[in-house]
């Protein structure tokens, strides 16, 4: 019985010298992989945090899981499973640059809509607080605050410059944003003063 023990603790001292050895030579290309996938997250995640941020969390919390396999030194489990994760970071700028693209044009279609309404509404709401303004036109002013509709038409006015000057800096996000809030004072005070606006500004409603 001793003579079989001390012939099985050399073989299984070789066996595990053999592993070990089988699984230090896949450290490298582990870590060369979880480099790789690092790198393709880092170069994609400003774009990819904005237009595809659920992707990137995905890839960063598969990432995540492969270093922590690497930590416990299961290299060759981290060179298995880390291909497909490898060729998902390497998509995200893709994935962003498409999406990005769809975005842009969506913000550039509404703010062709909201671009024509505004102007022609701001018009139509100015022109009706100078007519209800009249002594002529009291009877048709009554029960109507014309001194908040003046205000919010001014804070409409504002909104429609804040626009303005966002789309002239290149932000469309930021100037459709500000056309759409002074596009709701618009409507909302149009609703109050009982005017009607231009055609144009209420088919582009539903557009934008």
């Amino acid at each position: 019985m001793w003579s079989i023990r001390r012939f099985r603790d050399p073989a299984l001292v070789c066996f595990a010298a053999i592993m070990l050895a089988a699984c230090s030579g896949q450290r490298e290309p582990a870590q060369k992989m979880l480099n790789d996938i690092d790198a393709a997250v880092n170069a994609a995640s400003t774009e990819a945090a904005k237009y595809v941020p659920d992707r990137l969390i995905d890839v960063q919390t598969k990432l995540g899981d492969l270093k922590s396999t690497f930590n416990r030194q299961d290299y060759q489990a981290v060179v298995k499973a880390a291909p497909p994760v490898l060729l998902e970071a390497q998509g995200l700028a893709s994935e962003a640059a498409a999406k990005k693209v769809e975005v842009v044009k969506t913000l550039n279609d509404q703010w062709t809509s909201l671009s024509g309404s505004v102007p022609e509404s701001l018009t139509a709401i100015h022109n009706r607080i100078d007519l209800l303004s009249k002594k002529s036109s009291r009877k048709l002013a009554e029960g109507i605050d014309l001194n908040a509709a003046k205000s919010d038409l001014g804070d409409a006015t504002s909104l429609w410059s804040m626009a303005q000057g966002a789309f002239g800096n290149g932000n469309m996000d930021e100037a459709v944003k500000a056309a759409k809030a002074a596009k709701a004072r618009l409507d909302a005070l149009a609703a109050t003063l009982k005017v009607d606006l231009p055609a144009k500004a209420s088919a582009s409603e539903g557009r934008a």
